[in-house]
């Protein structure tokens, strides 16, 4: 009989690869219903299981299947306009930022996460006009450059789509530029040499499960009251953001 475990990274347990399965499909959920959320929750349960050297390109890459997906399906309302010189600027940033991600020491990984996490959930949203040619490519440099540390960028690239008003256009239009990050973000980790290979069954697996997700995602969270999802978010987040500031002060 096959042994399914070969398939999984060094020293992880088979009930442990089967439940980040299933959260890809509930983070994807959210993001489908919610349009942002889903990519800073995976960023925050993959940080507590794998070091932060694997966490970044890891949930890039489950992330570009999951985006990539979403864009696909809401392709007739994708603003193409926007995005060519933000995804120019992401292509820039992603082997800047690869550049120090790659020198980091483990701890400043573990703080830079646990701090951005802590803001996205309590601090104010930044709430930048992005217009014209140059402020859009900066704006793709700085931000695909912050990814390769911190992850998920999601909240910081919807200040380039403030002109759109269909809540169609922002998603579709949002996920194509994340798809275009996360395609930069992992190329840019295996050019320095991050080994996607040990990892790419489970990846893989997470991605076919965040399709499901997306697809079901509205119809799933329809039951629960907002106010109630939004408060044991917050708590949730919270409190795996404390953890790895605590790691990354107490390893």
């Amino acid at each position: 009989m096959f042994d399914i475990t070969v398939l999984l990274p060094e020293g992880l347990s088979l009930s442990l690869a089967f439940a980040f399965v299933g959260f890809s499909f509930f983070t994807s959920a959210i993001t489908a219903s919610l349009g942002l959320g889903g990519g800073i929750m995976m960023l925050a349960g993959l940080a507590m299981v794998f070091t932060p050297t694997v966490v970044i390109p890891f949930h890039g890459f489950v992330q570009l299947g999951s985006n990539g997906f979403r864009a696909l399906m809401l392709k007739a309302y994708i603003h193409w306009q926007l995005i060519l010189w933000i995804g120019l600027g992401m292509v820039l940033g992603s082997l800047l930022g690869g550049s120090l991600a790659v020198a980091l020491p483990e701890s400043v990984f573990l703080a830079a996460i646990g701090i951005f996490i802590l803001y996205s959930v309590w601090g104010p949203q930044p709430k930048v006009a992005v217009r014209g040619p140059f402020a859009s490519f900066f704006g793709g440099t700085a931000i695909a450059a912050l990814g390769m540390i911190i992850g998920a960028t999601g909240p910081l690239v919807a200040n380039f789509l403030k002109s759109l008003t269909d809540r169609r256009d922002v998603v579709a239009t949002h996920s194509m530029i994340m798809t275009i990050n996360n395609l930069a973000k992992v190329t840019a980790f295996t050019l320095f040499g991050f080994a996607f290979g040990q990892y790419l069954p489970l990846m893989l697996a997470m991605i076919a499960s965040g399709f499901l997700g997306t697809w079901l995602g509205s119809h799933l969270l329809h039951r629960m009251p907002e106010r109630t999802f939004r408060v044991g978010f917050k708590a949730v987040l919270t409190l795996v953001a404390l953890n790895l500031l605590r790691s990354a002060i107490w390893p």
